[in-house]
């Protein structure tokens, strides 16, 4: 984030030696093509940019900020493909990113659109702390970044369901921005090293926010998620997924930032602060997801013992994928988060009760075979069921549906329950998610 931040390493050894013999043609871009404006009556393949090289595209939209737009398509494109937008570091650049990151070659692999924003300003940082860049559409980079978005859709009938964002640094603070100002927009947001959103606000023009830099900058949940929800007035539907990188010893956006972008995203998607699942995937790393046990979980969090800001490295993006959905060949739908509510109620005696749950397709298509995850307060243990199957008895617990109600409908619900002992705590479970998705509660 810093003047001082460096880009990752390179990707691959051939693209770093044909960068260091072609450094003073860079700014002459002659390694990029410049795509032209899309014309009135102009067909989508007209406007197409050349495959598999790095195009940058003019006059894709409203831009108040004077972004540039850099485009990555794969020869080996899907039909319908999903878009990722690859967001740069404080004195990168699109290009940056494209050669400090594997996701184009990712893009190769599994045919999504890789879109890499660019920063014009002297600090090259985007803008993340004025008023314009915290509310939706109200002007600055992420309009610019929007603008974007809709012009890849629009020339390559992209799947507006499979739009995701990440970014590194002033990157993963972007990132966090975007997936506030444009919940319906994107699915799902990658962030390493990045702070909360709203974190970085300043009213006096500055770029720069040294308390929430430094780590001072704390909110309760709830406050923290009203910054995201104030940032879109009045928006009920779907939220989307948050993937949260950051080292212990980061000296530029301090590590306290983690844990309050964890506060944050947790409260957005309504779903427990309590970790429903800890591994350590890597050695130094702790990873907790919240909401949801899988891969595709909706807020997952991973913490680096020892190092730095600069914590990107080789491989992380293919998981960053594999948390999107996206490791997969060809288009598949994506859990949509905030397709369900639940509704729990409790009938409680000296050592025992039962909790009806009330389970509601709140998307718009059928479910068809469906499991219901959640977690047990302490001291509660199973001991019969209603509606499903119900495994194991204790901690985090899956209801199974059973033959006769395995489908819902859309705006269709259908009532499960259990029987279980309890130690004094006995509490609804406070978080649901259906097939893996985050459901509302209440």
């Amino acid at each position: 984030m810093s003047a001082t931040s460096h880009h990752p390493t390179a990707r691959r050894p051939l693209r770093s030696v044909l960068l260091a013999l072609l450094a003073a043609l860079l700014p002459l871009a002659a390694t990029l093509v410049t795509a032209p404006a899309a014309a009135a009556g102009e067909s989508a393949g007209e406007r197409a940019v050349p495959a598999a090289t790095l195009t940058e595209v003019a006059n894709f939209g409203a831009n108040p900020s004077n972004l540039r737009m850099y485009l990555y398509v794969p020869e080996s494109v899907t039909p319908d493909p999903a878009v990722v937008v690859a967001v740069h570091w404080c004195t990168g650049s699109g290009p940056d990113m494209y050669n400090g990151t594997e996701y184009d070659t990712l893009a190769d692999q599994y045919g999504f659109i890789v879109l890499y924003p660019s920063v014009t300003r002297s600090s090259k940082c985007f803008d993340v702390s004025s008023p314009q860049s915290l509310r939706r559409g109200g002007g600055s980079d992420p309009v610019g970044i929007k603008s974007m978005i809709d012009w890849v859709t629009r020339t390559y009938d992209a799947d507006t369901e499979r739009v995701f964002a990440t970014g590194i640094s002033s990157g993963a603070m972007m990132t966090n921005v975007l997936l506030g100002d444009y919940p319906d927009v994107f699915a799902a947001g990658a962030a390493f090293s990045g702070v909360p959103f709203g974190c970085f606000a300043t009213t006096d023009g500055s770029e720069w926010n040294s308390a929430c830099s430094g780590g001072t900058v704390t909110h309760t949940p709830k406050e923290w998620g009203d910054l995201v929800r104030n940032a879109y007035p009045g928006y009920t539907g779907p939220r989307p997924r948050m993937q949260i990188w950051h080292g212990t010893q980061d000296d530029v956006l301090r590590y306290p930032n983690f844990g309050e972008q964890v506060k944050q995203w947790t409260n957005v998607q309504g779903v427990s602060q309590a970790p429903a699942a800890t591994d350590t995937p890597q050695s130094g790393w702790v990873r907790t997801r919240y909401g949801g046990t899988g891969d595709q979980a909706p807020v997952e969090a991973v913490s680096l013992q020892g190092v730095g800001h600069n914590l990107y490295a080789h491989g992380m993006a293919s998981r960053v994928l594999t948390f999107f959905g996206l490791d997969r060949s060809g288009p598949a739908p994506q859990p949509q988060p905030g397709a369900c509510k639940v509704t729990a109620s409790v009938n409680a005696w000296n050592t025992g009760l039962t909790t009806s749950v009330t389970i509601t397709n709140t998307g718009t298509t059928t479910v068809s075979g469906w499991k219901l995850g959640f977690t047990l307060p302490a001291g509660q243990t199973v001991t019969g069921g209603w509606g499903a199957t119900y495994a194991p008895t204790s901690g985090s617990v899956t209801a199974v549906n059973v033959s006769y109600n395995g489908t819902i409908a859309p705006g269709a619900s259908l009532s499960i329950g259990y029987q279980a002992s309890h130690g004094g705590n006995s509490a609804a479970p406070s978080a649901f998610t259906l097939n893996g998705t985050a459901c509302a509660t209440g």
